[in-house]
């Protein structure tokens, strides 16, 4: 009896330190740079669906955009042995060594937002389809500006996987007849830097005097240039759309100078990418094809190709104008 309570002591203790280990479990989530209102509803996201399952959040953003910093980020984690790394990428290629080496130490790892290449990486989660974002921010500007004129586009980083894929697409819609009185004079890159951005929107304006029309698909650029174009008084004259936040993006939308705009919840996007990293953590999935796994309120998922990786889509970009910012800007 005395070894059998023994035992019994024994399978006890084993089971609360497996549930122990697994409570401790560590999610490590990486954004482009510090004090972007999306990185940080990202990171909100991410903490609440880490706090569900029962794991520890760790958040980080470097100060500075740049691949260098995000390296030297995950160098630290993988240091300090996390479970698992989410990250929006300042470079597609660039952190695949230092991601690599996270793999090979057992670290899951997912990205999102932003891509890394599909070696480097588990999974990524994309948070709409690019061909339809860059599609649709074409057809909206091109409706503003009276279907002719000069438009330009205001990017992040140059290197951002997220953002050059779906100004790719912006100019393959452009190829298309329709858009023969269109032209697209400029990308310009702000850096996803609130003064930069500022500072490329006045540029363009003082280089192109004809410019009908800029589309900023980054919340960052969008609520910069927003700025400028309501300061110079200059709504009805330039439009503007892209990608934003409905709390930076109200009072454009409001007053005319942006008509409207798309985005999805970060929110979502973060928490989704916290329950892809569990499940990958759990071995719940492999990143493969046709995996699936719950994702807390999202509901279940499903792991797809894309190009020579794969990815977990959260959604369709949803449309914001003066209809519903109002409800909307409350929220995120």
């Amino acid at each position: 009896m005395k070894k059998l309570f023994i035992c019994l002591v024994l399978v006890m203790a084993v089971i609360l330190a497996s549930g122990l280990a697994s409570a401790e479990d560590r999610y490590a989530v990486i954004f482009k740079s510090a004090g972007n209102p999306f990185g940080e509803k990202l990171m909100d996201g991410f903490e609440k669906a880490v706090k569900e399952f029962g794991g520890e959040a760790i958040l980080k953003a470097p100060a500075e955009p740049t691949a260098e910093a995000q390296i030297q980020m995950i160098e630290q984690l993988i240091a300090q042995r996390v479970d698992a790394i989410a990250i929006s990428a300042n470079d597609y290629d660039a952190l695949e060594p230092a991601l690599k080496k996270a793999m090979r130490r057992g670290i899951k790892v997912v990205s999102l937002d932003s891509a890394v290449n599909p070696d480097s990486r588990d999974v990524h989660i994309n948070q709409a389809n690019p061909e339809l974002i860059g599609r649709v921010e074409v057809q909206a500007i091109y409706e503003m500006i009276g279907e002719e004129g000069q438009i330009a586009v205001l990017s992040a980083t140059s290197q951002a996987s997220n953002q050059n894929l779906w100004i790719e697409w912006m100019k393959k819609e452009l190829e298309k007849p329709k858009y023969s009185n269109v032209e697209l004079v400029k990308v310009a890159y702000g850096d996803d830097l609130r003064d930069k951005s500022v500072s490329e929107t006045e540029a363009l304006l003082k280089t192109y005097p004809e410019l009908k029309g800029i589309i900023a698909p980054t919340t960052v650029g969008i609520a910069a240039a927003g700025k400028v174009l309501t300061d110079k008084g200059l709504k009805g004259e330039v439009y503007l759309t892209g990608l934003g936040l409905p709390s930076e993006m109200a009072e454009y939308i409001k007053n005319g100078v942006c008509p409207w705009m798309y985005l999805w919840n970060p929110i979502d996007l973060g928490y989704l990418g916290a329950y892809a990293a569990h499940a990958l953590v759990t071995g719940d999935i492999n990143g493969e094809v046709g995996d699936t796994f719950n994702a807390g309120f999202l509901g279940e998922k499903e792991v797809i190709q894309a190009g020579e990786g794969t990815e977990i889509m959260l959604g369709a970009p949803f449309k914001f104008d003066a209809d519903n910012i109002d409800k909307w800007k409350e929220v995120y």
